[in-house]
């Protein structure tokens, strides 16, 4: 896997015609992916009778249009070239006939049995068994016996347009070139029963049937095994009277056929003692054989359509066992989440709780800053509020919009502003620790602002001398649009809830660039921030996972952030989350066989982090694509009933999360539609994140456009007394 990254500052040297030539490939590799499986899924559909399945049956109709030949002649019918005859098979010979195979269990029991007796027999075969087994089929052919067509989906044909007994025909014929190499000229019609059974809505069907060239092949002696009456009824009703030939119906799929096959071990001796002899129906009239061996493209166009149908089942084997290990790993993760957020809560919320002695002693907060001048006065503003000492470094990071001078002209007091030319947010921060004054450092994102108690709430935790960092609790502040109620479900159930379910693991993965605090001399070894991957922020916190320090959830250090406003800027930042998490993993892969207190991450954090925000998500897709399919094409009702399920489930852990955060349910009224589009979108990211990452791609940091319209509750922070020019030197 190669994982490679650009820092944001190279994004302004690709032309706005190459990004608008990348832009289509990215949407088009996932939505490809997507479309591939749900096309290996409908045909999966199509093979097993799911879909353009039709189980009407015709009741009985009159017969008077039917010719009298057909109804007193044989159960071979030859309508072909505007014949009307039929023929009987010959006294002393009887025809096996098994419908509605080939089956994987009963089959290859039948074809033993019919070796064991040096018999033969015609098996008319469905197009959609013929696709799933074809190997049976071969060896049907191989060991003599002839097959015949028995449609695909097995409908009743006196329902259907000839347009769609074309088909039927056609497609059975495909799978049976496929399997075994040979077309047939042999024709049973589902449902079908003896000659004088022929009525006015199946007789026009056999004249269509043989016109298109095929022989129709009914019985004169039926067995009715499928009732599973008894081997020695099945054995009375197959057995024709006073040596007469006959057809026999048996059945080798459908259910369970022990008896049938057990039956049949004791029919054949009993019967080819009295002299019958068991043919296939071509030897057993003594005409040419039924089938003909196909070459060209009709046999590539036979066994590419074998190929596919076996890939498409293999595919949606697969898809079956990713649904089954997505719904444990989400049930799994709501079930860790709801205990393992209360034991939290329950923990830090109880009145003797501490960490440790008061932590009072002077912060620096660190504010990398990128063309942030509608948001930068706020964000400054809120932070000269704080109840706890401060001094504030804005590091302005090649800005080009005057961010650096608007925070110079505000003059406020233990302000500093750091210019540096661009170089990406991982260097803008190691700018700001180089010109830190304190140890313990808090740094947020140039568009979010404190509450006044923010930064107090987020060090108190480093009164445990083992704690090297602390993450916040990010909020969204625009969340009055759709798009934001969205997100700031996600950032209260999936974000924060998530935090406290790793705190509790001892394994938290990321700490939010938005509101994070770290001890400036657990950061020192390891280097800092690095620009490694382009989620600087996990990947720092999985450094001091494995350097051996504690990282925990301040849940009462709230920090309010811009959240994207468009589509287009979710994309970006969510594919920048996406991939920059599977670049920390991958970095930090090793941490999976480390021993001692650093092993820890590595043995539970590690893991959990790769299932619950890498694999799951990536594989939870399933769940739609499985209930889109459900909904079309049924069980409908089993399918909604499980959706409304899931969802449920995620109603209430949403709430709970909720209640945790003191947050008001009413923004949960979007879950449902948020469950439907929303997640749809993060699906094609974070694939296009997979695609990415597998094929060794190229990522840019891409700046989002903000509004500066996200203030700390309670309304703006007052605005500071103008401090002379003098006062306002920024720092080298």
């Amino acid at each position: 896997m190669a994982l490679r990254t650009r820092r944001h500052g190279a994004a302004t040297g690709a032309p706005d015609g190459s990004r608008r030539r990348r832009l289509p490939m990215r949407l088009l590799l996932p939505v490809l992916v997507l479309v591939a499986l749900m096309a290996m899924l409908m045909l999966r559909g199509y093979v097993h009778n799911e879909i353009l399945a039709d189980h009407r049956i015709q009741p009985e109709a009159a017969s008077d249009r039917v010719p009298e030949k057909i109804l007193d002649g044989g159960p071979v019918i030859d309508t072909r070239g505007g014949r009307t005859g039929s023929l009987r098979v010959p006294d002393h010979r009887l025809v096996l006939t098994f419908d509605d195979g080939p089956d994987p269990t009963w089959t290859p029991k039948v074809l033993d049995v019919l070796k064991k007796h040096h018999a033969h027999a015609v098996f008319f075969v469905t197009g959609s068994m013929t696709s799933r087994y074809p190997e049976l089929v071969k060896r049907m052919v191989d060991e003599g016996h002839e097959v015949g067509l028995h449609t695909f989906n097995h409908p009743d044909l006196s329902y259907q347009s000839k347009k769609r007994i074309d088909w039927e025909l056609s497609q059975n014929q495909l799978a049976i070139t496929g399997a075994a190499g040979v077309r047939t000229s042999l024709f049973r019609p589902p449902y079908s029963s003896f000659a004088d059974a022929m009525d006015n809505k199946s007789w026009p069907v056999t004249e269509y049937i043989g016109s298109r060239g095929y022989i129709t092949v009914v019985n004169n002696t039926d067995s009715e095994d499928w009732k599973k009456p008894g081997v020695d009824e099945i054995i009375r009703r197959a057995t024709p009277h006073g040596g007469k030939g006959a057809i026999v119906l048996m059945h080798d799929s459908g259910g369970d056929r022990h008896q049938t096959v057990q039956a049949l071990d004791r029919f054949l001796p009993e019967l080819q003692e009295r002299g019958y002899r068991f043919d296939n129906l071509t030897e057993a009239l003594g005409a040419p054989s039924a089938l003909t061996p196909v070459a060209g493209a009709d046999l590539w166009k036979g066994k590419a359509w074998v190929l596919l149908v076996r890939a498409a089942d293999d595919i949606t084997g697969v898809l079956v066992v990713g649904l089954a290990v997505t719904g444990t790993l989400v049930i799994g993760r709501f079930v860790l989440m709801l205990l393992l957020s209360g034991v939290h809560a329950r923990r830090v919320r109880r009145k003797n709780f501490s960490w440790g002695p008061p932590v009072t002693e002077p912060v620096s907060v660190l504010v990398p800053a990128y063309n942030e001048a509608k948001c930068i006065e706020n964000t400054v503003r809120s932070l000269m509020a704080s109840e706890h000492p401060i001094e504030v470094i804005v590091v302005d990071d090649g800005s080009t919009d005057g961010t650096a001078r608007i925070v110079e002209a505000m003059g406020l007091p233990n302000v500093r502003v750091v210019r540096q030319l661009n170089a990406g947010k991982p260097a803008a921060l190691n700018r700001g620790l180089a010109n830190a004054r304190h140890d313990l450092v808090v740094m947020m994102d140039g568009d979010t602002v404190f509450e006044p108690a923010t930064v107090r709430e987020l060090v108190q935790p480093f009164g445990d001398p083992r704690v090297g960092a602390v993450a916040g609790n990010a909020k969204v502040g625009n969340r009055d649009s759709l798009i934001g109620a969205w997100q700031h479900i996600e950032y209260v159930m999936g974000f924060n809830l998530d935090r406290r379910m790793y705190d509790i693991l001892r394994c938290m993965p990321t700490i939010p660039g938005a509101v994070g605090a770290f001890r400036r001399s657990a950061l020192e070894p390891i280097g800092g921030m690095s620009d490694d991957t382009l989620a600087e922020d996990t990947d720092v916190t999985m450094a001091l996972h494995r350097n051996g320090w504690r990282v925990v959830y301040a849940e009462n250090a709230r920090a309010w952030t811009e959240a994207p406003e468009s589509v287009q800027q979710l994309w970006s930042q969510r594919y920048r989350w996406s991939y920059g998490t599977m670049q920390a993993i991958w970095k930090h892969r090793r941490a999976l066989v480390e021993r001692g207190p650093s092993g820890r991450f590595g043995r539970v954090g590690l893991p959990f982090v790769s299932l619950f925000m890498v694999v799951a998500p990536l594989l939870a897709p399933l769940i739609d694509v499985f209930l889109l399919y459900g909904l079309i094409f049924g069980p409908t009702q089993k399918t909604v009933v499980a959706w409304l399920g899931v969802l449920a489930i995620q109603a209430v852990c949403a709430a709970y999360a909720f209640r945790l955060d003191r947050e008001r349910m009413t923004h949960l009224i979007s879950l449902p539609l948020q469950q439907i589009l929303y997640r749809q979108l993060m699906y094609v990211v974070l694939l296009q994140s997979w695609i990415t990452a597998l094929t060794g791609g190229r990522l840019r940091w891409q700046k989002l456009r903000r509004t500066g319209a996200v203030e700390a509750p309670g309304g703006p922070v007052p605005r500071q007394r103008t401090r002379s020019s003098s006062d306002r030197r920024p720092v080298a």
